[in-house]
């Protein structure tokens, strides 16, 4: 689709800075609702009335851009949210930094790409939510394991009967941690189990050996529960699990390995659901030990069963029926 009027925003925590690209116009607003509406009629008065030929690009920065997204899907704009680093590998090199230069960049960006880049649809109410208490309990989970690893280097460094309050302190904390991390894992499940189609496709995802209530969460979040993604190669590629050669002419033969750029979170859920599919699932298990014996490396073997669970996650959702060990069928 062709627009008229290209317009890239630079968003930040308290301002975000908007350049119409045809008009050669700047200027910046406050990042909040007011800020929204004021930018509205600013496009309106200098592109028109109708901002249906308009698009709007940013950069994904999280909390900071989600909310002018949310404003501008209300108001039905077309806009889309791009990674950082996909606008900053397109520009060649560039020097300096200013929010005005960066802004127009994103305009440019847009203006050039228009044609490549996917006009955002935000997920589901619910979605947004699951992924929120998500981020909140990772970010629990990791203050939780330095408070418990500073806890164990005191105990073996002075002992605990050196100073009593500062143990009774930790142990709280910890407590009071676990605690607040099993209540969100808990608001996680009602959400989705108010919500027919995650329901089932978490139904569907835990009937897989490996995967649990937390990677499962995490496919149906950053799958858009499976409707963002054709099928589950690309969906590997995106968490940086998918191998791509390394090779140019006659002299340069490396290894094929994966990429780091990459969803970390999902791959490292991918990671730790394969480890506990080698665990419990007896295919994988066989398919590990076999794989190791013949000298293969053992993160290479890894990623093969990271793989082997995404195809099998796409493949109970496509099916609609839940996965099937075939392996304890056999003679």
């Amino acid at each position: 689709m062709s627009f008229k009027a290209y317009v890239g925003i630079d968003v930040s925590k308290l301002k975000f800075d908007v350049y119409i690209k045809e008009k050669e116009s700047y200027k910046q607003f406050k990042n909040d609702k007011s800020g929204f509406i004021a930018m509205v009629k600013w496009l309106q008065k200098l592109i028109g009335p109708v901002l249906v030929e308009t698009f709007v690009c940013f950069e994904h920065t999280g909390l900071y851009s989600l909310p002018l997204a949310l404003f501008l899907s209300e108001e039905q704009i077309s806009f889309a949210m791009v990674a950082p680093l996909e606008i900053k590998r397109s520009l060649g090199i560039t020097r300096g930094k200013n929010d005005i230069v960066d802004a127009k960049r994103i305009a440019d960006f847009a203006y050039r790409f228009h044609d490549k880049i996917n006009v955002t649809k935000l997920s589901a109410s619910d979605l947004n939510k699951i992924h929120l208490l998500l981020t909140l309990r990772d970010r629990l989970s990791r203050n939780l394991g330095s408070y418990v690893a500073s806890k164990n280097e005191t105990e073996r460094a002075l002992g605990e009967q050196y100073l009593p309050e500062l143990f009774t302190s930790y142990d709280t904390i910890i407590a009071t941690m676990k605690a607040e991390i099993k209540r969100l894992e808990n608001e996680i499940k009602e959400i989705i189990e108010q919500n027919e189609k995650l329901a089932t496709s978490m139904q569907l995802l835990t009937s897989i050996k490996g995967i649990g209530l937390l990677t499962a969460a995490y496919l149906i979040v950053y799958t858009d529960n499976f409707t963002k993604f054709d099928n589950w190669r690309k969906f590997a590629c995106y968490s940086g699990i998918a191998p791509f050669d390394y090779q140019s002419g006659t002299s340069v033969r490396g290894r094929t390995k994966v990429n780091s750029i990459a969803n970390k979170q999902m791959k490292r859920m991918l990671y730790l659901a394969a480890i506990c599919a080698i665990g419990f699932d007896t295919e994988l298990r066989d398919y590990y030990h076999r794989k190791q014996a013949e000298g293969k490396p053992k993160m290479l073997v890894i990623n093969v069963i990271k793989n082997k669970l995404i195809a099998r996650a796409f493949a109970v959702i496509k099916r609609g029926t839940p996965f099937v060990d075939t392996k304890k069928y056999a003679a």
